[in-house]
C-alpha cells in the first residue's frame, strides 16, 4: 500500500497489545479470537502482541502464538516493556489505533499520549475489576465476558464524555 493509499484509506490500522499476566487467566476465560473479531469492527489488526513474564509456561507461549500473537517475554516488569512498546506504536505513522488489553490503570498515560498524538484508543477488558480510569480515558471500550458469566455478546462502548460520539 502506497503513501496516498494510506492517507485515503478509511480502514484504521490497529496495534493490539495484551498485558498477559493481567488478563490471560483461567478465571477470565477470554476467547482471543473473539477479541480479534471485535477489533475488526474498528479496523484492521496490523500488530498483535502479548507480553508475558519469564514464568510463562511453554504451553501458554505456544497457545498465544497459535492465536496469532507475537509473544514478548520480559525478565522485568511486563507493564514497563508493554508501555514502552505502546509508545513506539503511538509514534508510528502506520498505526492509527492503539488497543490495550489490560485492567491496569498504569496504562492510562499511554492512552493520554496516544490521544494527544491523534490516535484512536481502545481498551479491551474483562468486566471483572476493570479500571474506571481506563474506561474514562479510552475512546472505546470492548468488554469481553467470560463463559461463566451471562451469555452476552461483547459490548463496544464509546467514551461518554468524548465530543465526537
Amino acid at each position: 500500500m502506497g503513501l496516498l493509499d494510506n492517507l485515503f484509506s478509511k480502514k484504521k490500522r490497529i496495534a493490539i497489545l495484551v498485558d498477559g499476566p493481567n488478563v490471560i487467566r483461567k478465571k477470565f476465560n477470554i476467547d482471543l479470537q473473539e477479541v480479534f473479531r471485535e477489533l475488526k469492527k474498528h479496523g484492521e489488526v496490523r500488530v498483535a502482541k502479548v507480553y508475558l513474564d519469564q514464568y510463562a509456561s511453554e504451553k501458554l507461549i505456544e497457545a498465544m502464538v497459535n492465536q496469532g500473537f507475537d509473544t514478548v517475554i520480559t525478565t522485568g516488569d511486563v507493564d514497563v516493556t508493554m508501555a514502552i512498546e505502546a509508545m513506539e506504536y503511538v509514534l508510528n505513522p502506520n498505526i492509527d489505533t492503539i488497543a490495550l488489553m489490560t485492567r491496569d490503570t498504569d496504562f492510562r498515560p499511554v492512552l493520554i499520549k496516544a490521544r494527544e498524538r491523534g490516535k484512536s484508543t481502545i481498551i479491551v477488558a474483562t468486566d471483572v475489576a476493570f479500571s474506571v480510569a481506563l474506561r474514562n480515558t479510552a475512546d472505546s471500550v470492548i468488554l469481553m465476558r467470560n463463559e461463566s458469566q451471562e451469555k452476552e455478546t461483547p459490548a463496544t462502548e464509546p467514551l461518554k464524555n468524548n465530543p465526537s460520539n
